[in-house]
């Protein structure tokens, strides 16, 4: 053996050492395919080297790192499995000597642009399977010898290991990280918080879990079957628009109607509802249902200002943060619940006493009288105490009707029976028990063919509280009408009152709402309250239109008939 090659053997073999050596350092994966890359094209004497890794997912060999090309990196390039240079030694499995570059199959074209004339790259294996390429090229022609592709194989077999190694950890610190975060979603969920404050921390940390620039929590509203968003961060004009999105409808109505995790990779051209999130520049949106013991309670989702897919890791992440999300959710959302129930319980009790008192005393200090003065009233007394005493009665009877329904709305044990009748003689049927002296303030203008599939009893209540509430706290001419659009029934009460007092009006459908300046006037509270309540178990609803100038104009939207029942 000549000194001379006994000479190469050994650089050779310090060579081998080098690469063998920063393979099995303990090192992150960047800073392991860095130093590997040095050592290398050291090695090797070579211009470039470049790491392509396997995405399984794509079937295509992502550019990973990069020595004298890092513009392969930065760009993010990608080659399809079995195309041009490093596409042929992926899915050939052996390593590729191109001699000239010019001349041949490239089909990354920084390659070319780099000026690089001679491409040697070899396969990388781990425990049998491929996961990536390796190559290495240079800025004049070269013809590589076989021992030196030996020596880049022998790179690559090492090489090879490391990257499984290293991805290994970056998996498993990935997990203790992901854990951390979802456990920071737990802790926050079952924490003692009321349900504002809840939310505004579980947007921030499970945007935090995904790295997102946006997360939305949007709650479940049974009664208009819609979901309303609740919290978000860095898209909070959605709640400040107080954004609703009915039940099936769009990205989130969708996901709140299957109960199952939605991604859409292209907002702009998906069915989006919500003209807030187009407008904020989203480009990727990933929601999950917020489901807890069966129940979807509302919808979570995150989304990026740029492109971007969600792996299966990332939705399962999702959906681990929004069951855990969803069990605080509901917790918070019983507490208060709990509390409103014994809200209103006092308040019930207290205002009912009070309600019932009235009527009560009136019909007990009249029948007493009847009975202890028999025969000694005079004949004008008795028909004014006889005259008070049906009023209070009749009073009563419709306090009654009004606690029962209020019990019956509440416990949600009604139901409608829905029937097909003619609008105008439901109306008029309402008005029966107002007094002739008040009736004569009442015009119905309703078309006598229009009908309605609708509860009768129930309707007839809608409508007796709208105009009780109109003729008794606004002033004549109460007007009653209702027109069919858009395959519904809109029907509105309008007087020609003052409207609604201020301080009243934005709850003026809340339970015993009553305004400081109506003090002494008659009345429970519970007439609008009652009739809203029943519009929402029709699918419809109640709202105040037009507040003053003059007047104020309650209108009730209700379901038209369906074509079964014409």
């Amino acid at each position: 053996m000549s000194e001379n090659h006994a000479d190469t053997q050994v650089e050779q073999l310090r060579r081998i050492q080098s690469i063998a050596d920063a393979a099995l350092a303990h090192l992150e994966l960047d800073a392991l395919l860095a130093e590997l890359m040095t050592r290398i094209a050291e090695a090797l004497q070579t211009d470039t080297v470049a790491f392509l890794l396997l995405d399984e997912e794509t079937n295509e060999l992502v550019a990973r790192a990069a020595l004298g090309i890092e513009e392969e990196v930065a760009a993010g390039v990608r080659i399809p499995f079995g195309k041009g240079f490093a596409g042929r030694i992926a899915a050939e499995r052996v390593p590729v000597f191109l001699p000239d570059v010019d001349r041949a199959d490239i089909y990354n074209p920084i390659l070319r642009q780099k000026g690089i004339k001679s491409l040697l790259g070899v396969p990388l294996f781990a425990r049998g399977t491929l996961v990536g390429v390796l190559h290495v090229g240079t800025l004049t022609p070269r013809v590589f010898t076989e021992s030196e592709v030996e020596l880049l194989q022998f790179a690559g077999d090492r090489a090879a290991l490391a990257i499984d190694h290293g991805r290994a950890y970056a998996a498993e610190k990935a997990i203790a990280d992901r854990l951390r975060r979802v456990q920071a979603v737990t802790d926050v969920a079952l924490s003692h918080l009321a349900s504002d404050e809840l939310l505004g921390e579980l947007v921030l940390r499970v945007r935090d879990l995904l790295d997102a620039d946006t997360c939305a929590i949007l709650l479940m509203d049974e009664d208009r079957q819609e979901v309303v968003a609740r919290a978000a961060a860095g898209l909070e004009e959605e709640v400040e628009a107080g954004v609703r999105i009915p039940i099936g409808g769009g990205f989130a109505g969708r996901i709140a109607a299957t109960g199952e995790t939605v991604f859409l990779p292209d907002v702009d051209h998906a069915d989006v509802l919500n003209p807030i999130l187009r407008e904020k520049g989203i480009r990727s949106l990933l929601g999950a249902p917020l489901l807890a013991r069966g129940r979807v309670l509302g919808v979570i989702h995150v989304g990026s200002l740029v492109p971007r897919t969600f792996t299966s890791e990332e939705i399962e992440l999702l959906e681990a943060a929004a069951e855990r999300a969803a069990l605080g959710i509901e917790r918070a959302l019983l507490h208060e619940r709990l509390l409103e129930l014994d809200r209103l319980r006092h308040q019930f009790v207290a205002t009912a006493s009070h309600e019932l008192r009235t009527p009560t005393t009136a019909i007990l200090g009249s029948a007493l009288t009847l009975e202890a003065r028999r025969g000694q009233l005079t004949p004008d007394l008795e028909r004014e105490l006889q005259s008070l005493l049906a009023e209070q009665s009749r009073r009563l009877a419709t306090l009654i009707d009004q606690l029962l329904d209020v019990s019956r709305l509440d416990s949600h044990a009604w139901q409608p029976q829905r029937k097909r009748r003619p609008v105008r003689d439901l109306v008029e049927q309402a008005l029966v028990d107002i007094s002739p002296e008040q009736r004569r303030h009442v015009a119905v203008q309703v078309d006598p063919e229009l009908e309605l599939e609708v509860d009768p009893v129930a309707f007839e209540r809608i409508v007796s509280n709208l105009v009780v509430n109109a003729l008794r706290h606004g002033a004549p001419p109460v007007v009653v009408t209702a027109t069919s659009e858009d395959g519904r029934v809109v029907l509105d009460v309008v007087d020609a009152g003052a409207g609604v007092p201020e301080d009243v009006q934005s709850r003026v459908f809340e339970q015993f709402a009553r305004s400081e300046s109506r003090t002494g006037t008659p009345g429970s509270g519970l007439g609008l309250a009652i009739a809203r309540s029943y519009a929402v178990a029709h699918g419809g609803d109640l709202t105040l239109e037009q507040n003053g100038a003059p007047g104020a104009r309650f209108r009730l939207v209700l379901p038209g008939p369906t074509a079964a029942g014409r």
